[in-house]
């Protein structure tokens, strides 16, 4: 069932007022580069590449640092994400338990391959190793809930949950 939920992307104003406001907090503090990036990405959801830029003119750090710093830890994403991130793990247990296959049957259900985002917005796509539930094996984490004994055939069913209330899930 197709979802007619679509997050807007911040406007060029939007981005600038908010990084500054961020900026202003932190500016004046030694090694703030990482810490901006981390409140302007949660403020966002990714580092648009305007904030990039604002901030690398307010810390006079170079463009290519900010983007080195960036690029260099995954924590860090310039690309939109989706409203719910859906992380499937394919560690050790869940991997033997099915894993593959249940990584496999989100892909069908989504249409999106592992680390793009669906074009509604509403899903990122990503794969985790272990998420220390491995007797519940196998598991797929949506945001912070942790689906346990995940089959291919009910995959389609826990991610209507999400689709059914794009804004958040108690599930």
């Amino acid at each position: 069932m197709p979802t007619q939920f679509v997050q807007e992307l911040p406007t060029l104003q939007e981005i600038s007022e908010k990084t500054l406001d961020i900026l202003a907090i932190w500016k004046s503090t030694p090694g703030a580069l990482i810490p901006v990036l981390q409140k302007v990405q949660q403020s966002f959801g990714y580092l648009p590449d305007p904030a990039l830029r604002i901030i690398s003119r307010e810390l006079s750090i170079s463009y290519s640092e900010v983007a080195g710093v960036v690029s260099f830890y995954s924590y860090f994403t310039t690309a939109p994400r989706g409203a719910h991130t859906i992380r499937a793990c394919l560690g050790t247990a869940c991997y033997v338990r099915g894993g593959k296959e249940v990584l496999q049957a989100i892909k069908r259900e989504i249409g999106v391959d592992v680390g793009e985002t669906t074009e509604d917005r509403l899903f990122t796509l990503e794969i985790g190793r272990c998420f220390g539930a491995c007797g519940l094996a196998p598991v797929v984490m949506i945001d912070d809930t942790v689906h346990q004994r995940v089959v291919p055939a009910c995959v389609g069913r826990i991610i209507d949950m999400y689709r059914e209330n794009p804004e958040g899930t108690e599930a």
